[in-house]
């Protein structure tokens, strides 16, 4: 299925090194790094969700406020809804 990913050119320039070095096309390379990082990822590193339960007040408000505004100025799909 065609899907179109935004990837810096900093990290793109790496890509294509790294598969010319390779013998791979860019497109083999991302997929196999796709498929590698889904196998090796099985669940959520140890505390990951702890560290969420003891977020500064200040923090989270301004988190809520960002995330309102991106949610405000979307152009490309309609506004989430929560």
């Amino acid at each position: 299925m065609p899907t179109t990913v935004h990837i810096p050119d900093r990290l793109l320039t790496a890509l294509n090194q790294r598969a010319e070095a390779l013998g791979v096309s860019r497109n083999r390379l991302i997929v196999q790094a796709v498929e590698q990082s889904l196998c090796n990822q099985t669940e959520w590193p140890a505390g990951f969700f702890e560290r969420f339960s003891n977020v500064d007040p200040e923090v989270a408000d301004t988190v809520d406020e960002m995330l309102q505004h991106i949610i405000s100025n979307r152009r490309s799909k309609p506004p989430l809804s929560f």
